[in-house]
């Protein structure tokens, strides 16, 4: 607690400070929802979202830092502190559309990618891997797979899931309305797809192969953009990810 902090030191006021905080975690909320709704484009257009961004991230001026397609931002700062700094505008009469614009692509994202499922999945069983709003984390608030889960449960979707620490919040959540795994592979037994929701290192280094012999239908739905579109073809696997072409057969 009492840990000297380095780095640069800045004096400010109360209203200063608190804006500060609203304003960075907001932009970086910007720069998901921005990168995001040029997936839409890429995925509309055949471009691919990732040569794009990195491209575009070589500019010093705009960089490659929280340019990141997917299912969208969650977790208690950034849906909390954009909301807080739009509510705070529209009490002082400033015109708030690019804040509401974050959250309404935030929102979009997340429908986008599950409409690839619902259009798809050749079956109403799935598997899910990553509840957290991101990895290394127990933290569900405004998680993507909250929304995701509950719109497939709607849909009659029979729905097992996986997460390394998030399994307890998201069963205080939805108690015993999906099944709950202990592995990665028990979440994939027999299911007609797979949506990967946060981009844990386990699930980077899965082994593909045994995931496919698994699986009634190899289908994955990728909303972190997490392995090579082509060696997923090389394997077989139907697979939808963000922003880039899709491999069906």
């Amino acid at each position: 607690l009492h840990t000297p902090i380095s780095g640069k030191k800045i004096i400010t006021d109360l209203a200063s400070a608190e804006l500060i905080k609203y304003t960075s975690n907001s932009i970086l909320a910007m720069k998901i929802s921005f990168a995001n709704l040029i997936s839409f484009f890429c995925e509309k257009t055949g471009a691919d979202v990732e040569l794009v961004l990195n491209a575009v991230g070589l500019d010093k001026r705009i960089g490659r830092i929280f340019m990141d397609p997917g299912v969208g931002y969650g977790g208690s700062c950034f849906p909390k502190d954009v909301r807080a700094l739009t509510n705070i505008g529209k009490n002082m009469d400033i015109d708030v559309s690019l804040l509401e614009a974050i959250e309404t692509i935030n929102n979009f994202t997340r429908i986008n990618f599950l409409n690839k499922i619902i259009k798809n999945s050749k079956g109403k069983t799935i598997g899910i891997w990553g509840l957290s709003f991101k990895p290394n984390t127990d933290d569900i608030r405004f998680a993507p797979s909250i929304d995701i889960i509950e719109h497939l449960l709607q849909e009659g979707y029979v729905i097992n899931v996986y997460d390394q620490a998030a399994m307890k919040n998201i069963e205080k959540y939805f108690g015993k309305k999906i099944e709950y795994c202990t592995n990665p592979y028990e979440a994939i037994e027999k299911v007609d797809g797979l949506a990967i929701l946060a981009e844990w290192n386990e699930f980077k280094q899965i082994d593909l192969i045994k995931v496919k012999s698994q699986m009634n239908h190899p289908c994955i739905f990728d909303g972190r953009n997490m392995y090579d579109p082509q060696n997923m073809k090389k394997m077989g696997f139907t697979y939808f990810s963000v922003g880039r072409k899709s491999i069906t057969y």
